[in-house]
């Protein structure tokens, strides 16, 4: 029997870079909350050590600051016809675990999705016919970009993004993204000092007549304090940024950005290492009355609240919601049910190029966003009419490390032991550079997210199954950017030069991008959508779901940016309508 607990106004499930924000606004609007937390507390001083963050053996390569299977797995599979298999190991994305979730390992990228993607299919329809999009499940968001670009804003001055804004209330502005939808004002601080390999990068690209800019940036180009009043150091450009946490306070993160705030709120609790089992419902279905979740000990709890709030890792907010029955499975031959539905990924590509020792790049000179970024072949941003897909790329070039035990890029047929693969070793390190195409993932009727019927956790709970492989659309468009990027590596005159194709056949092993969208998507329709446009859910009002779980589809930029867009939307709604008029915000 779980320990039954005293109610609290909101209960949220995960505290990384959602739940922070949506913990921090609903504690900050009076409301007495609780965040339960599966993986540990996590701090700067005493967890991201100066010391030894450092170590990439520790956390590059036996990755200690994610989740591992042994605590949740997952099945996968290509296509309904196969038997899905457990991930023994995570490979091709790395969730987080702990307090700050994904939101400490990360890059920093931070890309404002555009006007089009959150209106995707009135956009393309109009513009190309509905004919251009059959055969993909896009929809619209639900919400508009005009709507959200105040919680962009929001997000980015939390996080002291450096950059430079393309498009300022609607005029372009050198040496930014053209390409951008507008924005109120620009980044908070400036873009990063560009090393050599995105100064060549850029260089390159505007004698092709391309327009590159600074790729903007959670890794701070200057200390800065940001409207908490937390204080954030500036980037040493040590190179240990993905996989690692900040030592230095100069990477946005949970920890460098809300947590010294929220965990001062008299208000707020935090109880970490505690996993969420399921969201208890009422009889009828139609309202969250608890959570019950297990502690360190084994002891089970029963925590009451007046709302609910998922804010884990998307995956596994799509799974809790399975669980705990919250809105209808979806399933891919009727199309019927909308949690599961719309799962979606990236689809990237990249290059490598090798040159003689007349061009030195330093690669041990690096940061998670130090780069240059272009945006031409991204999205809408160029004619679709006569190609056979739509959907895009950016490309970057982005220099996160020169570590010694993962970076050793040796040009193609080099020898693989001895002598001569040590000197080609040495050669590749410091003369070779490359970029990478980041590109956007379209929903199919048969990319989805259902529970394994076989597999199950230590708690006795079935698995999430993940049924993915990249549509003919993507496979389509992904080689018409390799197809560009082939075009930018022959300006660089480079000795030797590799441009990689995407292949069908999603392949889980090897580590591609951790942006997993979909799953439980935003919408304007209740038979499509499993959360409405304030990430409310259709089926029980008083739980929100927020996180990349929202997103209808992909675009090809990294998701952060928008997920803490759509937290602060998501706070907004709850703090200015839903309580002061519990209900449905939207009618289903």
């Amino acid at each position: 029997m779980a320990k039954l607990l005293p109610r609290r106004d909101a209960v949220i499930i995960g505290l990384g870079w959602t739940g922070s924000i949506i913990a921090q606004q609903l504690a900050q609007a009076g409301l007495n909350v609780v965040a339960i937390e599966r993986g540990p507390w996590r701090d700067t001083p005493t967890d991201f050590n100066i010391g030894y963050m450092q170590d990439e053996l520790r956390y590059g390569i036996r990755k200690e600051l994610f989740l591992q299977p042994a605590v949740e797995a997952m099945t996968m599979r290509n296509d309904a016809s196969q038997t899905a298999l457990p991930m023994r190991d995570y490979g091709s994305f790395l969730p987080g675990n702990g307090v700050g979730g994904a939101g400490v390992h990360w890059n920093g990228h931070t890309w404002r999705f555009w006007d089009s993607d959150f209106s995707i299919r009135s956009h393309l329809t109009r513009r190309y016919g509905a004919k251009k999009i059959a055969g993909l499940q896009l929809q619209d968001w639900g919400a508009t970009y005009a709507e959200l670009e105040h919680c962009f804003d929001r997000f980015e001055y939390l996080a002291g993004i450096s950059g430079k804004a393309g498009n300022l209330r609607g005029r372009i502005q050198p040496g930014g993204n053209p390409f951008e939808s507008p924005r109120a004002r620009d980044y908070p601080n400036p873009p990063m000092k560009m090393s050599y390999a995105p100064t060549l990068f850029a260089q390159k690209a505007r004698e092709l007549g391309w327009h590159p800019f600074p790729t903007p940036s959670a890794n701070l180009s200057r200390s800065y304090v940001n409207p908490l009043g937390v204080r954030m150091g500036q980037c040493t450009y040590c190179g240990f940024c993905e996989r690692f946490a900040c030592a230095n306070y100069s990477k946005a993160s949970p920890q460098t950005c809300v947590l010294p705030v929220l965990m001062r709120q008299p208000n707020f609790e935090l109880r970490s290492e505690c996993e969420v089992l399921t969201v208890n419902l009422t009889p009828d279905g139609k309202a969250a009355k608890s959570v019950t979740y297990i502690d360190a000990k084994g002891v089970e709890y029963e925590q009451p609240g007046d709302m609910v709030v998922l804010c884990a890792y998307g995956l596994m907010n799509v799974r809790l919601m399975l669980l705990s029955k919250i809105g209808r499975q979806y399933d891919p031959v009727s199309g019927k049910g909308t949690v599961g539905r719309n799962y979606c990924y990236q689809t990237s590509s990249a290059a490598r190029l090798f040159f003689d020792s007349g061009k030195t790049f330093n690669p041990f000179i690096a940061a998670g966003s130090l780069g240059q970024t272009l945006d031409d072949f991204n999205g809408d941003a160029f004619d679709h009419s006569a190609l056979g897909f739509v959907g895009g790329a950016g490309f970057n070039c982005v220099l996160t490390n020169g570590r010694p035990i993962g970076y050793r890029p040796t040009a193609p047929g080099s020898p693989r032991w001895g002598a001569k693969w040590k000197q080609a070793v040495v050669d590749g390190y410091q003369h070779s550079t490359g970029f990478s195409s980041q590109g956007s993932s379209y929903p199919v009727r048969q990319n989805y997210l259902d529970l394994d019927p076989t597999y199950s956790d230590r708690h006795g709970r079935p698995l999430l199954r993940v049924t993915f492989d990249f549509p003919d659309n993507d496979i389509a468009m992904s080689h018409h950017m390799s197809d560009q990027m082939e075009k930018l590596a022959k300006v660089y005159g480079a000795k030797v030069a590799t441009v990689s194709r995407l292949k069908k056949g999603w392949d889980s092993v090897p580590y591609q991008s951790t942006h997993n969208t979909g799953g439980a998507v935003m919408g304007a329709d209740p038979k499509t959508s499993a959360v409405n446009k304030y990430l409310q859910s259709w089926d029980v009002p008083n739980v929100f779901v927020v996180g990349a779980s929202a997103f209808a589809h992909n675009a090809g930029m990294n998701p952060t940016g928008t997920v803490g867009a759509l937290a602060f939307w998501a706070a907004e709604a709850i703090t200015t309508k839903y309580i002061k008029s519990p209900g449905a915000l939207v009618p289903a």
